[in-house]
Protein backbone atom coordinates (compact mmCIF):
# COMPACT_ATOMS: atom_id res chain seq x y z
CA UNK A 1 0.00 0.00 0.00
CA UNK A 2 1.29 3.62 -0.87
CA UNK A 3 0.99 6.17 2.04
CA UNK A 4 0.01 9.76 1.22
CA UNK A 5 3.99 10.53 2.51
CA UNK A 6 4.93 7.93 0.01
CA UNK A 7 3.55 9.13 -2.96
CA UNK A 8 4.81 12.35 -2.45
CA UNK A 9 8.47 11.32 -1.89
CA UNK A 10 8.05 9.26 -5.21
CA UNK A 11 6.79 12.25 -6.99
CA UNK A 12 9.99 14.60 -6.36
CA UNK A 13 12.44 14.34 -9.03
CA UNK A 14 16.14 15.33 -8.81
CA UNK A 15 17.02 17.57 -11.49
CA UNK A 16 19.20 15.48 -13.50
CA UNK A 17 15.95 12.97 -13.29
CA UNK A 18 13.22 16.12 -14.30
CA UNK A 19 16.23 16.77 -16.88
CA UNK A 20 15.95 13.00 -18.45
CA UNK A 21 12.24 12.51 -18.66
CA UNK A 22 11.96 16.46 -20.43
CA UNK A 23 15.01 15.36 -22.86
CA UNK A 24 12.83 12.07 -23.44
CA UNK A 25 9.63 14.00 -23.99
CA UNK A 26 11.17 16.28 -26.17
CA UNK A 27 13.00 13.12 -28.41
CA UNK A 28 8.98 11.63 -28.42
CA UNK A 29 7.37 14.56 -29.65
CA UNK A 30 10.15 15.35 -32.57
CA UNK A 31 9.88 11.59 -33.41
CA UNK A 32 6.05 10.85 -33.52
CA UNK A 33 5.25 7.55 -33.58
CA UNK A 34 8.62 6.59 -32.81
CA UNK A 35 9.13 4.61 -28.79
CA UNK A 36 11.23 6.63 -26.79
CA UNK A 37 12.11 5.55 -22.90
CA UNK A 38 11.57 7.04 -19.47
CA UNK A 39 14.70 6.39 -17.20
CA UNK A 40 14.34 2.78 -16.09
CA UNK A 41 14.57 3.65 -12.27
CA UNK A 42 11.82 6.04 -12.22
CA UNK A 43 9.08 4.21 -14.52
CA UNK A 44 7.49 2.29 -12.57
CA UNK A 45 3.68 1.69 -13.27
CA UNK A 46 0.76 3.74 -14.01
CA UNK A 47 3.39 6.52 -12.07
CA UNK A 48 5.15 6.83 -15.38
CA UNK A 49 2.52 8.51 -16.71
CA UNK A 50 2.96 11.03 -14.19
CA UNK A 51 6.77 11.61 -14.80
CA UNK A 52 6.52 14.12 -18.08
CA UNK A 53 4.02 16.70 -15.54
CA UNK A 54 6.74 16.27 -12.69
CA UNK A 55 9.47 17.09 -15.08
CA UNK A 56 7.46 19.80 -16.68
CA UNK A 57 5.46 21.62 -13.91
CA UNK A 58 5.76 25.24 -11.51
CA UNK A 59 4.07 27.69 -10.45
CA UNK A 60 2.28 28.67 -13.28
CA UNK A 61 2.06 25.93 -14.93
CA UNK A 62 -1.85 24.68 -14.43
CA UNK A 63 -2.04 21.01 -14.00
CA UNK A 64 -5.07 17.71 -13.78
CA UNK A 65 -4.48 14.40 -13.17
CA UNK A 66 -7.32 11.67 -13.94
CA UNK A 67 -7.26 9.42 -12.02
CA UNK A 68 -9.41 7.68 -8.78
CA UNK A 69 -9.25 10.15 -5.78
CA UNK A 70 -6.49 12.68 -5.70
CA UNK A 71 -3.53 10.80 -4.51
CA UNK A 72 -1.28 11.45 -7.56
CA UNK A 73 -3.13 15.39 -8.00
CA UNK A 74 -1.83 15.80 -4.38
CA UNK A 75 1.03 14.62 -4.68
CA UNK A 76 2.01 16.58 -8.44
CA UNK A 77 0.61 19.96 -6.83
CA UNK A 78 3.24 19.19 -3.53
CA UNK A 79 5.77 17.72 -5.19
CA UNK A 80 5.64 21.17 -7.92
CA UNK A 81 4.07 23.81 -6.11
CA UNK A 82 1.86 24.14 -9.84
CA UNK A 83 -1.66 24.89 -9.26
CA UNK A 84 -4.44 22.22 -9.89
CA UNK A 85 -6.58 22.82 -12.54
CA UNK A 86 -9.72 21.60 -14.55
CA UNK A 87 -9.42 19.12 -17.27
CA UNK A 88 -10.47 22.26 -19.67
CA UNK A 89 -7.76 24.63 -18.08
CA UNK A 90 -4.93 22.49 -17.36
CA UNK A 91 -1.51 22.78 -19.78
CA UNK A 92 -0.20 19.32 -18.44
CA UNK A 93 -2.35 16.34 -17.95
CA UNK A 94 -1.54 13.12 -16.97
CA UNK A 95 -3.72 10.13 -17.27
CA UNK A 96 -3.40 7.41 -14.51
CA UNK A 97 -6.54 6.05 -15.56
CA UNK A 98 -8.09 4.88 -18.99
CA UNK A 99 -8.83 7.92 -20.46
CA UNK A 100 -12.32 8.88 -22.67
CA UNK A 101 -12.68 10.23 -26.15
CA UNK A 102 -14.92 12.69 -24.60
CA UNK A 103 -11.68 13.77 -22.02
CA UNK A 104 -9.21 14.22 -25.19
CA UNK A 105 -11.79 16.55 -27.02
CA UNK A 106 -11.93 18.59 -23.58
CA UNK A 107 -8.37 19.35 -23.44
CA UNK A 108 -7.21 23.07 -23.51
CA UNK A 109 -6.43 23.48 -27.01
CA UNK A 110 -4.52 26.81 -26.92
CA UNK A 111 -5.39 29.61 -30.26
CA UNK A 112 -3.95 30.34 -33.14
CA UNK A 113 -2.54 33.59 -31.68
CA UNK A 114 -0.92 31.64 -28.35
CA UNK A 115 -1.03 27.86 -29.56
CA UNK A 116 1.31 27.25 -26.58
CA UNK A 117 -1.60 27.55 -23.77
CA UNK A 118 -2.12 24.33 -25.35
CA UNK A 119 -2.14 20.88 -23.10
CA UNK A 120 0.43 18.77 -22.95
CA UNK A 121 -1.49 15.04 -21.93
CA UNK A 122 0.93 12.18 -21.04
CA UNK A 123 -2.00 9.11 -21.00
CA UNK A 124 -1.52 5.49 -19.62
CA UNK A 125 -1.70 2.82 -22.26
CA UNK A 126 -1.30 -0.99 -22.04
CA UNK A 127 1.35 -0.90 -24.83
CA UNK A 128 1.88 1.05 -28.22
CA UNK A 129 1.60 -1.80 -29.94
CA UNK A 130 -0.48 -4.96 -30.85
CA UNK A 131 -3.78 -3.10 -30.48
CA UNK A 132 -6.51 -3.68 -32.23
CA UNK A 133 -6.94 -0.50 -34.26
CA UNK A 134 -3.83 -0.02 -36.44
CA UNK A 135 -3.04 4.09 -37.17
CA UNK A 136 -0.94 5.26 -40.38
CA UNK A 137 1.16 8.06 -39.10
CA UNK A 138 2.21 10.99 -41.44
CA UNK A 139 3.65 14.66 -41.05
CA UNK A 140 6.55 16.53 -39.42
CA UNK A 141 8.92 14.33 -37.80
CA UNK A 142 7.61 11.08 -39.47
CA UNK A 143 9.91 9.40 -41.64
CA UNK A 144 7.62 8.38 -44.71
CA UNK A 145 4.74 6.99 -42.48
CA UNK A 146 4.67 4.94 -39.52
CA UNK A 147 2.26 2.43 -38.17
CA UNK A 148 1.17 2.40 -34.75
CA UNK A 149 -1.30 0.12 -32.81
CA UNK A 150 -1.80 1.44 -29.10
CA UNK A 151 -3.68 -0.95 -26.59
CA UNK A 152 -5.38 0.99 -23.44
CA UNK A 153 -7.65 3.58 -25.55
CA UNK A 154 -11.13 3.87 -25.90
CA UNK A 155 -13.11 3.57 -29.25
CA UNK A 156 -13.07 6.86 -30.91
CA UNK A 157 -9.88 8.28 -29.42
CA UNK A 158 -8.54 8.65 -33.26
CA UNK A 159 -11.93 10.33 -34.02
CA UNK A 160 -11.62 12.96 -30.81
CA UNK A 161 -7.76 13.42 -31.10
CA UNK A 162 -8.25 14.83 -34.83
CA UNK A 163 -11.20 16.82 -33.64
CA UNK A 164 -8.73 18.49 -30.75
CA UNK A 165 -6.41 19.09 -33.50
CA UNK A 166 -8.57 20.46 -36.37
CA UNK A 167 -8.11 24.21 -35.77
CA UNK A 168 -4.15 24.31 -35.85
CA UNK A 169 -1.87 25.48 -34.82
CA UNK A 170 -4.33 25.50 -31.55
CA UNK A 171 -4.50 21.68 -30.69
CA UNK A 172 -3.22 19.47 -27.96
CA UNK A 173 -0.13 17.63 -27.87
CA UNK A 174 -0.17 13.62 -26.39
CA UNK A 175 2.05 11.23 -24.88
CA UNK A 176 1.36 7.60 -25.21
CA UNK A 177 3.08 5.88 -21.85
CA UNK A 178 3.38 2.55 -20.73
CA UNK A 179 3.93 1.10 -17.23
CA UNK A 180 7.57 0.57 -18.12
CA UNK A 181 8.35 3.77 -19.18
CA UNK A 182 7.82 3.40 -22.89
CA UNK A 183 6.74 7.00 -24.76
CA UNK A 184 5.70 7.53 -28.03
CA UNK A 185 4.77 10.78 -29.23
CA UNK A 186 1.69 12.56 -31.16
CA UNK A 187 2.08 15.90 -31.67
CA UNK A 188 -0.70 17.99 -32.92
CA UNK A 189 0.89 18.21 -36.14
CA UNK A 190 0.91 14.52 -36.98
CA UNK A 191 -1.84 13.05 -39.09
CA UNK A 192 -3.54 9.97 -37.94
CA UNK A 193 -5.43 7.28 -40.50
CA UNK A 194 -6.64 4.40 -38.93
CA UNK A 195 -6.91 1.55 -40.79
Amino acid sequence: MTTATGTTASAVLRPAESQQVFRTVLEALSRPGTVQQLPADLAQGNYSAVLPVLALADLGTGVCVLEEGTRWADAVALATSAPIRPLELARLVAAVRPVTAGEITKLCRGSAPAPEDAALAALAVSDVDGGDRRWRLSGPGVPGELTLAPRGLPAGFAAARAEAVAGYPAGVDLLLVTEDGRVTGLPRTTIIEED
